[in-house]
């Protein structure tokens, strides 16, 4: 979502009145800082968690700077200066940004009534309008708190500062970008802290290489992720549980390979949209092949190679877990979040149109049962429909027949959802599933998405009951969306201690003595035949190095064997939250295991 449109959502809050005016006067804290004209100002909107101001300054801040910064600010605030609105033309506006470039060209924008702060169209030619408080003045259209005096200084905080480009622009000078945050109460600013520190020790990044799950190397390339052992168990568990469960709803797995011929791409629609975020073509006898980055056209295309179907076959599913290979800017790569080679659980419902609804509620039922298994019972659904922009697919009546149908399937089932204007598809409106981790972060998972258009372009047929050729609907989805950023992501969600079911070793058995190494091995075995992920830890190490090495490993069970427990064929039990449960049978620790698997916990 853009800048501009995540503003918006909450422009009308008091909260969105104290970030933006604590942006205003963290500015006058930086400008102050440097001889008139040596400083010019870029931009500096509220945001989701705080707000950022944006400068080209003759300096690199320093963290020192930070400390003056803020203690500024808690002096304008003391001194309760006045926000005041001054609407002025074009040429005053000119006149008093002289020698602030950025200032000039947004001024200009908002003249021709083309585009505001952030780059974007407008609907029309705005007012331009100035606030002031003390002796600073910014081109702004507001809204402020009364005066500084209304921002809380103990709920404030600078929070770090980064490069970012005039407009995300790379072509344009680079600025150095501050972020800050506000709350209204002190406990707010307190909570947000704990969140970011708590989101630095759960970054999949830093878990992932320690957990032993997965490596990234510059020999490979970047986006590019390695996995280890481990890390494949938890590939093919999450994966094999999604393709249990879809099988169970109806759906039928196909291949469809990584290569496609890139006129098939022209053909849905896909090579005009997506062209940048393809890998350069490879060619052979003069036909252009390109990596796979999405499946619809090849699922759509082995539809139409299986022959004209009946609308008695339909609906017909294809799932598939499919590589997919997208040409991400480096700067935009993020750990298994965002990377080149992707794994998605993706699935197309050949439909007619009368079938949509009930696809939907198949598929919304598969989604809440898998977001359910993962823990994720917070989240919402965004009803992404299409904006003015022209990246859509321009035929107004099969747009109009998707929406109705989506809305329709989503309030029959009683779904409530939050329309987000241009964020659909080019060929269609989407349902998109938001989730909230623990920390309270979204991070959107799952979509059901209705298509109207790209089955007629591929020239798609069923015949129906009349006799006669119609083209079928094709609903697209995804549970978990990509294996790779849905494992970065549960990775941050449970903190690298994974559910039972889900976690790459379940039980490590830990013999004291060399003497107890036989009999951990045959519990092991015994463990293994019940169908658990278990190891022996035989090494040299101390008792104690090899609890912890447990616990530093997430692992839910541990099994300490010493002379006592080998005499009365058991073993003793501790929990990776430090529990120590003392000896038990192995059948009991098996029965336990099996029951916590069975729970989901």
């Amino acid at each position: 979502m853009s800048d501009r449109k995540q503003a918006e959502k909450y422009e009308d809050s008091e909260l969105y009145r104290i970030r933006h005016s604590a942006a205003h006067i963290m500015a006058q804290a930086v400008m102050e800082m440097f001889e008139p004209g040596e400083a010019k100002l870029a931009i500096g909107p509220p945001i989701d968690n705080g707000f950022y101001y944006d400068f080209d300054l003759p300096r690199p801040l320093t963290p020192e700077d930070f400390k003056a910064i803020e203690k500024r600010m808690r002096q304008i605030i003391k001194e309760d200066h006045q926000f005041q609105k001054q609407v002025i033309s074009a040429d005053e506006a000119k006149k008093a940004f002289e020698g602030q470039p950025y200032k000039l060209e947004l001024i200009e924008g908002l003249e021709e009534g083309g585009v505001d702060e952030y780059g974007e169209p407008l609907d029309e030619k705005p007012e331009i309008s100035f606030y002031t408080h003390d002796s600073f003045t910014d081109l702004c259209r507001g809204p402020h708190v009364p005066s500084t005096g209304k921002v809380n200084p103990d709920a404030m905080k600078l929070m770090s500062i980064a490069g970012a480009y005039w407009r995300g622009d790379e072509n344009k000078p680079q600025l150095q970008r501050i972020y800050g945050t506000a709350f209204a109460t002190a406990d707010e600013l307190e909570q947000h802290i704990w969140r970011i520190e708590e989101a630095k020790k759960r970054d999949h990044r830093k878990l992932g290489k320690e957990l032993g799950l997965f490596h990234f190397s510059e020999d490979i390339g970047s986006g590019i992720p390695l996995f280890t052992p481990k890390g494949e168990i938890m590939r093919h568990i999450m994966e094999d549980f999604v393709r249990e469960t879809q099988t169970r709803y109806g759906y039928d797995h196909v291949w469809t390979g990584h290569l496609v011929k890139e006129d098939l791409y022209h053909k849905s629609g896909h090579y005009e949209n997506y062209r940048d975020s393809m890998f350069p073509p490879m060619v052979d006898d003069n036909i252009s092949y390109r990596l796979k980055p999405m499946n619809c056209p090849s699922h759509m295309t082995l539809y139409k190679e299986m022959g004209l179907h009946s609308y008695r076959e339909l609906p017909m599913r294809f799932a598939e877990f499919a590589t997919l290979y997208r040409y991400e800017k480096t700067g935009e790569l993020t750990g298994l979040t965002r990377v080149r080679a992707l794994t998605q659980d993706d699935c197309h419902s050949f439909c007619t149109p009368e079938q949509i609804e009930e696809e939907f509620t198949l598929a919304l039922n598969l989604i809440r049962e898998v977001l359910d298994r993962y823990h994720f019972t917070d989240y919402r659904v965004d009803l992404s429909l299409k904006g003015d922009e022209g990246k859509y697919v321009d035929d107004p009546e099969k747009w109009q027949k998707a929406e109705a149908a989506l809305r329709s399937a989503l309030d029959k089932n009683k779904v409530e959802y939050t329309e987000a204007y241009g964020e659909a598809a080019f060929y269609g409106p989407k349902a998109d599933f938001i989730a909230k981790d623990v920390l309270g972060r979204e991070w959107q998972l799952s979509t059901i998405q209705v298509d109207f258009i790209q089955p007629e372009r591929l020239d798609l047929n069923y015949i129906g009951e009349d006799n006669a050729e119609h083209t079928p609907v094709v609903i697209h989805r995804a549970v978990t969306g990509t294996t790779e950023r849905f494992l970065g992501v549960i990775i941050e969600h449970f903190a690298g201690a994974f559910p039972v079911w889900l976690a790459p070793v379940q039980a490590v058995l830990i013999p004291i003595a060399d003497r107890h190494i036989e009999y951990a091995d045959q519990l092991a075995a015994q463990m293994k035949e019940a169908g658990l992920r278990v190891e022996v830890n035989d090494s040299s190490d101390r008792m104690g190095a090899k609890i912890r090495n447990a616990q530093n490993q997430k692992v839910p069970y541990m099994l300490v064997i010493g002379d006592r427990e080998m005499e009365a064929n058991q073993a003793a039990l501790r929990l990776r939250s430090g529990e120590d449960l003392g000896a038990q049978s192995i059948d009991a620790i098996i029965n336990r295991a099996q029951q916590d698997i069975k729970e989901g916990v």
